[in-house]
């Protein structure tokens, strides 16, 4: 990782008390050599040695600083029935314990991505001045928006995570990763209800999968609010690097932080790469940036930073830009509407009638590509979806010239639907010459009776906020947006009848009328930055 790296002794399974008795234990990763180092604290569900203690112990200490690589209530020797996401008092405790130790310099970190990251934040606010410095990654304040994306249920991420921190305690801990997403395929191709999908995943039922389901129409509740850290990301004191992936599924809540961030005056760094959540190429870049981050503001050496505070790969140009904020200074937001003829274009649409399609459950849209938690969501082809009966495409022009989308993305969709409870799902695709319609982004909305409201005629103006993107569409490309209700299995399966999400399971088709005329415009709304 860098310069003349120090001989490094690991003193394992340290003993933290919790302040209702509970012992978390924990491995302290010691620089030889080096007086009062810093501190960079790990708190992890994930386990604390093998390839995880090499990447975050020995890797940081080998660079001057001690780790505390800690294992998270109920996994791993530590005691205590797991809580997930539910961090913010064994967090605090242990910062506490660190201090009271001889051996604290003064001065620590928070590292680590996903849940790790989620765990920073819980205890951000109200660490102590003495927190320097946070390095996060693929990961967010808050985890209840990525559950509930667009109000509809992120059934595959949900389950696959369950299921997967379920057997990290079990026989197959050690291939949990790889066993995780191949039982929760099983699983949500067996059509039962959701509620009973732990037990078909995982073998049994998953206390945090079912409060999930339970929760799923109320942000309120306190088993939410206890696990949402978003509303004192502005207040958090600590310097703080981000990184993430384009087709990560917590990039649009990351993003949040980041604004909230610079809202409140703070000046985070950012990197986006073109990068999944469990991708191991951002691993070595994540822990790259943390270090030059870490030795910026806890040994004063600011020689590893660089110029810009944001830093985005151009997918589609495949280069690296950087810039000074995000959304990027320049960028102005273009509307593309649907025109009739399946077409797609800047000018306002002409006086047309309606497209149709019909939406079955029972025989959900299925999903090509995109943000999943565990699997590879690189772009891919999505032509056969597109072929299907229940997704309409509406394609542009050939460009004339590069044209590069930098930034956040929406849509605004007029829709009739014949039942109240419905999902629409815009995904923006990037078409090749020859055909290949390669996913960029997309996001879905969940309709409810009400929300949003109907007019007379019973057309709802429908608002979608799609994943950001950073990508040019070349010459001689063509952009394509497409109109689904479903995305099946990275979303839960909108039955059309309001039934309970966990033990829903009659199924009503929806006859779906998209328009796009003069009092109906249609559009998706891009983020172009002039060359």
């Amino acid at each position: 990782m860098g310069r003349n790296p120090y001989r490094v002794v690991v003193h394992k399974d340290l003993r933290v008390p919790m302040p209702d008795g509970v012992l978390l234990l924990a491995d302290r990763y010691i620089p030889i050599g080096v007086s009062a180092p810093p501190t960079i604290l790990i708190r992890s569900p994930y386990g604390r040695r093998g390839l995880f203690g090499y990447a975050y112990g020995r890797a940081f200490a080998r660079q001057g600083f001690q780790v505390i690589l800690q294992s998270c209530r109920g996994g791993f020797g530590s005691g205590g029935e797991a809580s997930p996401l539910d961090e913010q008092d064994d967090g605090l405790a242990t910062v506490e314990w660190m201090r009271a130790q001889p051996w604290y310099g003064g001065s620590f970190a928070m590292h680590g991505p996903s849940y790790l990251g989620h765990a920073q934040w819980a205890i951000a606010p109200y660490a102590g001045p003495d927190l320097k410095a946070m390095a996060t990654q693929v990961t967010a304040s808050q985890f209840r928006d990525a559950a509930y994306v667009g109000g509809s249920f992120a059934l595959e991420a949900t389950l696959s995570w369950s299921t997967l921190t379920a057997m990290m305690n079990g026989p197959l801990a050690g291939a949990a990763v790889f066993f995780a997403p191949r039982r929760t395929q099983r699983a949500v191709l067996s059509g039962r209800p959701l509620g009973e999908l732990d037990r078909l995943a995982a073998g049994r039922s998953l206390p945090f999968f079912q409060e999930v389901l339970t929760h799923h129409a109320d942000p309120s509740v306190p088993f939410w609010k206890k696990r949402d850290f978003s509303a004192t990301v502005g207040e958090v004191d600590a310097a703080v690097t981000m990184t993430g992936g384009w087709y990560d599924v917590f990039l649009p809540w990351q993003l949040k932080d980041y604004a909230a961030m610079r809202a409140a005056g703070r000046q985070p760094y950012l990197t986006i790469g073109p990068w999944h959540h469990a991708d191991v190429r951002h691993g070595r870049i994540a822990n790259l940036d943390a270090l030059a981050w870490f030795r910026a503001h806890l040994l004063g050496d600011t020689t590893g930073l660089r110029a810009s505070p944001v830093r985005v790969f151009v997918t589609g140009a495949g280069e690296w830009r950087d810039y000074r904020d995000w959304p990027v200074p320049g960028m102005r937001q273009v509307r593309w509407h649907l025109q009739q003829g399946r077409a797609l274009a800047p000018a306002n649409p002409a006086q047309s009638g309606p497209d149709r399609y019909r939406y079955n459950p029972a025989r959900p849209t299925p999903v090509v590509g995109g943000p999943t938690l565990l699997g590879n969501s690189a772009p891919r082809d999505n032509r056969r979806l597109e072929a299907r009966s229940d997704v309409l495409a509406y394609t542009g022009e050939a460009l004339g010239e590069d044209t590069d989308l930098i930034g956040p993305v929406t849509a605004e969709v007029y829709l009739r639907s014949s039942t109240e409870h419905t999902d629409l799902v815009v995904r923006v695709c990037d078409v090749h010459p020859d055909g290949t319609s390669l996913n960029v982004c997309e996001g879905v909305r969940r309709l409810v009776p009400g929300t949003p409201a109907t007019d007379d005629e019973g057309v709802r103006r429908v608002e979608v906020e799609l994943w950001p993107i950073a990508h040019r569409f070349k010459r001689g490309h063509r952009v394509r947006v497409q109109i689904a209700s479903g995305a099946y299995p990275r979303l839960a399966r909108n039955l059309g009848t309001g039934e309970p999400l966990g033990t829903g399971h009659r199924a009503v088709p929806a006859d779906q009328e998209v328009f796009h005329d003069p009092a109906h415009p249609s559009a998706i709304v891009l983020p172009h930055l002039p060359p």
